[in-house]
């Protein structure tokens, strides 16, 4: 039985903590839907103290911006951006439009269509979050969106320049400076100088969060997204050190990340506890990460590999780091997951940063039902039908009245008997279908 050496807070505490931030965001988004440009001003100048004549770049502010940046920076966000066209390519070519024949003269398909509009939000309080315009803009380019808002708050007073860089070598078509609650509202029910989308994407703290989430329905989002969480699956084929770290570099997100070891060696998990306190002494995240560690942090061990995957399912976290001597293993095994990082020479923060596949992935167990960010998320699969001849839809037309007797809707069973009548000469009466 699997046993806890160190445990996180409680659900209620984190519940109640939840509760308050709905209440905070329910307020904001009524008032931006209410006073539109007027609420979002006022409230970019109460949290970010930021008020310009407009928060939507100029193309001579991009280039000023960009022309900020330092060429070794612009390489390596170009190299990160290809690698994630790249895949995201690459998943597109298994998306297919279908058309196919299922009876004679009967033809059914869909096709994969592209969302006309998003809204990407790109994280920058605490720390410039460069690496999701590529997860977000990148990828919806490759989609094939028609266009892409990009918005990021601002940073030490004004747009932040390498931030700026990866939204407008990503494709974005426009670039707000504004964040919060605010900005993906605005772009979400749209204002008076920003227009609406159809999506919104892209992570965020949890006040971004949560407006995404009470936003669904008026559009749609990625994910329900909460915060960051890495489990860690080792055996004692790696030692404490790097276990610590790949805790540690995750926790350093923020002081409600959830990170957690999971191992079947007693010793390996007294290594990591003592290794974390060592680091985080070094760490110049450490405020960040000892919080979160301290409140989310857990420990556990486990008997062996099946116990390990079965509470790796239970959790069904963000990130998986598999070290150990059969990572395969897990692989065949996981099913709840946001992404696999498979043995010590990759680690969460390659697929964060540059190594191709999307960091934007689900939390707070939305993995036990869905995936994370990728090109499909932003194409719609659309489905249509049509009938060739008489004989095809006087025979589906006969299923279909008869069907809708056993229900009694009277009018879908005359569309299917108007059909009869005239393509199959059948003298079938009116509602005919819940009178036989």
């Amino acid at each position: 039985m699997a046993r806890y050496l160190k445990k996180g807070k409680v659900a209620a505490e984190v519940a109640e903590s939840d509760a308050k931030v709905r209440a905070t965001v329910e307020g904001i988004l009524a008032e931006i839907e209410e006073r539109g440009d007027a609420a979002v001003r006022e409230l970019s100048e109460k949290f970010d103290a930021w008020s310009p004549p407009s928060f939507r770049l100029t193309t001579e502010e991009i280039e000023t911006a960009v022309s900020q940046v330092p060429d070794q920076d612009l390489e390596d966000i170009r190299f990160a951006q290809a690698q994630v066209r790249n895949f995201a390519e690459k998943q597109k070519e298994c998306l297919k439009d279908l058309e196919i024949e299922t009876l004679p003269g009967v033809v059914l398909g869909h096709r994969n269509i592209p969302v006309d509009s998003i809204g990407c939000y790109v994280p920058g309080g605490k720390y410039p979050m460069v690496a999701s315009a590529h997860m977000s803009i990148v990828t919806a380019k490759v989609a094939g969106v028609k266009h892409i808002t990009a918005t990021a708050p601002p940073h030490a007073g004004g747009p932040h320049p390498a931030i700026v860089a990866a939204m407008h070598y990503g494709g974005a078509d426009e670039i707000l400076v504004l964040g919060g609650i605010q900005a993906v509202a605005a772009m979400a029910l749209g204002t008076e100088t920003i227009s609406a989308v159809d999506m919104l994407v892209g992570p965020g703290n949890m006040f971004v969060a949560e407006a995404k989430r009470q936003l669904y329905g008026r559009v749609g989002i990625d994910l329900f997204a909460g915060p960051t969480e890495t489990l860690v699956i080792a055996d004692d084929s790696v030692d404490g050190e790097i276990c610590a770290i790949d805790l540690l570099g995750q926790a350093e997100h923020g002081p409600t990340s959830p990170a957690v070891l999971l191992t079947d060696s007693p010793t390996l998990a007294q290594d990591t506890i003592e290794e974390v306190e060592r680091q985080l002494k070094i760490l110049p995240t450490a405020d960040v990460a000892a919080e979160s560690w301290s409140s989310f942090g857990q420990v556990i061990v486990c008997d062996g590999k099946d116990e390990m995957v079965e509470e790796a399912n239970r959790l069904a976290f963000e990130h998986v780091q598999v070290m150990t001597r059969d990572p395969d293993y897990f692989l065949k095994n996981l099913t709840n997951y946001g992404a696999l990082f498979l043995g010590p020479r990759t680690n969460v923060s390659y697929g964060d940063k540059v190594i191709g596949t999307n960091h934007t992935l689900p939390t707070k167990g939305a993995a036990r039902y869905t995936g994370g960010l990728w090109v499909g998320k932003f194409m719609k699969t659309c489905t249509y039908q049509r009938v060739l001849t008489d004989e095809a839809s006087t025979m589906v037309g006969e299923y279909c009245s008869r069907l809708c007797a056993i229900e009694g809707f009277a009018g879908h069973g005359e569309q299917a008997n108007v059909r009869v009548r005239r393509y199959g000469g059948q003298d079938v009466p009116w509602y005919s279908a819940v009178n036989r």
